[in-house]
């Protein structure tokens, strides 16, 4: 491995000298505000004490590093907030599971490079339940900031116009919550498995558990539920579909039909959100909700619409194509950001700049093409 004149580890390199800056993502991790989205979520994720006061030394991801030579109890060391925030864009942009996108960023040096990281880990951020930790402490307020940062992105860098969001075009959808098909003899049973459960639990010996005729009455109960499927919850009550998700509930679609002429031209607009709603389902994870409770699905929602933001950034990013003078201003901000001279980042520019394009049209601007081989 050869040794790199602008790191200060003799025997790795920087990311940054093992990816192409000009990728999309290494594009827009140069224009994401991430100081700002710090900033603006760092008071979410303060501990309280029992008092309800706030400890500012202490965070979700462990206590800050204390000066005096005496054994920490935080446990493991915090995980920086960026790389969090990081694992949320991904996760929705390419569409991976909690377990999925920890996995594939310690295999992905961009991804790592989207993250802040300077060298190359191969191994986890962190562990996969940490990430449903992170999102319950965001809240509603945390995953919003989230989506609207990565509209002030399309603004800052001109990829829309302010003008665009002067109207909004609204169309409703249902979000699938990842529970089995609702019956209700699946839920008698269930709850004749919970009652021997918690009755062995109490150290109550039962004469009988009745597992063999569950199966049986299951069959005749479905049978009397298919014939009388029309039929209302008693009371006004909402019927119950999951037990574990008893805030599910089953609507029937239907279009409005007293309007006027103008609300129906506008009403037309509607089937360009069509499309978006089947890539967010399809692409993006919206189409079946894992998340827990009824704030799992609003979270779940928001950062849909934010995953679904980040590859249309990176879409338009590789349409528009990156310019020669644009990646050596990449390379020397990168090198502020991170402590370094420009003539470290000069000699970074090295590995790209000797990859075969030589011509001058090639080294003035590369297109969507260019981006996509890189």
């Amino acid at each position: 491995m050869f040794t790199c004149p602008a790191t200060d580890d003799f025997f790795r390199s920087r990311i940054d000298q093992m990816i192409d800056l000009r990728h999309p993502l290494a594009v827009l991790s140069s224009r994401m505000p991430w100081q700002e989205i710090e900033a603006r979520v760092a008071h979410l994720l303060v501990r309280k004490a029992h008092a309800g006061q706030a400890m500012p030394d202490l965070d979700l991801f462990g206590e800050k590093p204390q000066r005096q030579a005496a054994a920490s109890k935080a446990g493991r060391p915090r995980v920086a907030l960026r790389i969090m925030v990081s694992l949320l864009y991904l996760k929705h942009a390419f569409n991976e599971s909690d377990e999925g996108v920890v996995d594939r960023w310690g295999e992905t040096p961009t991804w790592q490079f989207f993250s802040g990281q300077a060298y190359f880990e191969h191994q986890r951020p962190c562990d996969a339940t940490t990430l449903v930790k992170f999102r319950q402490l965001l809240g509603e307020e945390g995953v919003e900031e989230l989506l609207a940062q990565t509209i002030n992105v399309a603004l800052e860098i001109k990829l829309i116009k302010p003008q665009e969001l002067t109207r909004v075009i609204v169309d409703s959808t249902v979000q699938h919550k990842a529970i089995a098909h609702p019956t209700d003899s699946r839920l008698l049973e269930t709850a004749r498995v919970k009652l021997v459960e918690a009755a062995k639990g109490a150290g109550i010996d039962l004469k009988q558990t009745f597992a063999k005729e569950g199966k049986e009455l299951g069959r005749k109960a479905a049978r009397i539920v298919a014939q009388s499927g029309q039929r209302k919850a008693v009371d006004g009550q909402p019927k119950l579909y999951a037990w574990h998700a008893p805030e599910v509930d089953c609507i029937s679609k239907g279009k409005a039909k007293r309007i006027s002429e103008q609300e129906r031209k506008l009403l037309r607009r509607r089937q360009a959100i069509e499309p978006i709603i089947g890539h967010l389902k399809a692409d993006h994870r919206m189409g079946r909700c894992h998340l827990k409770g009824e704030q799992g699905d609003r979270l779940h929602a928001v950062l849909c619409a934010a995953g679904y933001n980040i590859k249309w950034l990176l879409r338009m990013i590789a349409r528009k194509g990156v310019t020669f003078l644009t990646t050596i201003l990449l390379c020397l901000q990168q090198a502020s950001t991170q402590g370094r001279s420009w003539l470290a980042a000069v000699m970074g520019m090295r590995s790209w700049a000797a990859d075969g394009r030589s011509t001058l049209a090639n080294r003035l601007t590369f297109g969507a093409g260019r981006l996509s081989q890189a």
